[in-house]
């Protein structure tokens, strides 16, 4: 071997805060928030706000690999803590508020975080569930007051942590195989497991999903996310968005069809994203309401299979491009997505939205993808031979938090749970699920 010649700089998350920050930083960054008026800031701002943030942290004895978890919502405040935390070196836990008690309490004891930020909200859960939590030290209400939790224990005001400190932090240099994120599978046979995601993992993921191919996101795009940021955080959109000078529309806890309207037209949103769900309460809002979605261009939706009635109201009532996506918290979370090629295109448009629609989506950079016999064969790329999914890549888990053996092979394969077909045109589609296996869609 010739060692190459190019520098080694470590990929770390920060840096694309930085980038942004520098490249756009007056890019807006629209942030609702609980029990409180929509906030405007910009990229140069969060920064700003990220850089104390991490000082407040380092006064709360935040060190290098100590784990801080929280339970929120897609806020800015939460969106700095995507940066201030492993930009520390230090782990950001992010934990599903809509588990049962058991689980969240199982979460926060098996991932042992020193520090609990929590949204208004939740300020009653956290009352609750305090006294069985073993590691926690630190409890932070993100807001602009302090809250009394239980016995003799206060909650600190975020606001005033961050007003007590000034701008300017000399980020150390992470190792890029560095935990970052720990992000739990939603387990419905077993207690939920740790997805550890590294700093390499996340920044090639935020660049291998602004492709063409995938989110295919420019500077003109503005971005809302209505996955949940502490759902494989929010599908890499808090990274994808900033790396390509989106500007960034956060709407908290509203997905209602109305408060999605609000923002999606007085904000020009182009691109979201979000389970069916959402998005049915959103087309009925429209329905109902007699309302246009504004400059909205493409809605991403993921989770479970995408209704053709909804595919088809989108883009015909609304010229709205549905693309369905798949992924699992054990790709940090992109697999595939449905988006359009040429070969497809040739076919005709209903073909096309046939394959986009009835499709998971295609291969994309940086996920391999092997569909198997029970033999370990590859079976036949035709759309109709099913078989085992696998997957591997930079973004693929190795092997669970704390578990003592890898989940992938020797090989790097990990086995999804799922049962799919590829077709000639390397668009894959799920048929099915394995028995006795621990859902991971969260």
């Amino acid at each position: 071997m010739i060692p190459g010649l190019m520098q080694t700089r470590q990929l770390q998350i920060i840096d694309i805060l930085a980038y942004a920050a520098t490249a756009h930083g007056d890019v807006e960054i629209v942030s609702r928030l609980v029990d409180e008026p929509i906030t405007r800031s910009n990229y140069r701002l969060i920064r700003a706000r990220t850089e104390r943030c991490a000082k407040a942290l380092l006064k709360l004895g935040v060190k290098s690999g100590d784990r801080v978890a929280t339970l929120a919502w897609n806020t800015h405040r939460h969106f700095e803590l995507f940066y201030a935390v492993p930009g520390l070196g230090a782990v950001l836990n992010t934990v599903n508020p809509r588990l049962f008690d058991k689980q969240i309490t199982f979460i926060l004891n098996h991932a042992e975080p020193r520090v609990l930020f929590f949204d208004k909200t939740f300020l009653p859960l956290v009352e609750r569930l305090a006294p069985q939590m073993r590691t926690v030290e630190t409890f932070v209400m993100l807001a602009g007051e302090k809250a009394h939790i239980a016995g003799e224990v206060e909650a600190l005001c975020y606001e005033t942590l961050l007003a007590t400190e000034d701008d300017g932090y000399a980020w150390p240099t992470v190792d890029e195989n560095a935990g970052a994120f720990l992000c739990y599978t939603s387990g419905t046979t077993g207690d939920p497991k740790g997805v550890l995601y590294s700093q390499r993992a996340v920044v090639l993921h935020a660049m291998g999903s602004s492709l063409n191919s995938a989110f295919g996101f420019d500077a003109f795009d503005v971005v809302m996310p209505c996955s949940s940021l502490f759902h494989a955080t929010a599908w890499g959109l808090p990274f994808a968005a900033p790396l390509n000078g989106c500007k960034l529309v956060l709407p908290c806890e509203k997905m209602d069809g109305a408060s999605l309207q609000e923002l999606i037209v007085e904000e020009g949103v182009t691109f979201s994203g979000g389970v069916p769900t959402i998005w049915t309460m959103y087309l009925a809002h429209l329905e109902q309401s007699g309302a246009k979605p504004g400059e909205l261009q493409r809605v991403v939706i993921g989770g479970s299979a995408v209704p053709r009635a909804m595919a088809e109201a989108f883009k015909k009532k609304y010229g709205v491009q549905v693309l369905q996506i798949w992924g699992m918290t054990e790709t940090t979370p992109l697999g595939v997505i449905a988006t359009p090629t040429p070969a497809l295109a040739e076919l005709g448009e209903e073909a096309l939205d046939e394959a986009i629609w009835t499709r998971q989506g295609r291969l994309q950079f940086g996920i391999e993808l092997r569909i198997v016999d029970d033999d370990g064969n590859d079976v036949p790329r035709d759309g109709e031979s099913s078989g085992a999914l696998l997957v591997r890549g930079p973004w693929t888990i190795q092997r669970y938090y704390r578990a003592p053996s890898d989940a992938a092979d020797s090989d790097g394969w990990f086995d999804t749970g799922d049962i799919a077909t590829l077709d000639q045109y390397g668009f894959m589609r799920i048929t099915d699920r394995k028995k006795d296996v621990i859902k991971s869609g969260g």
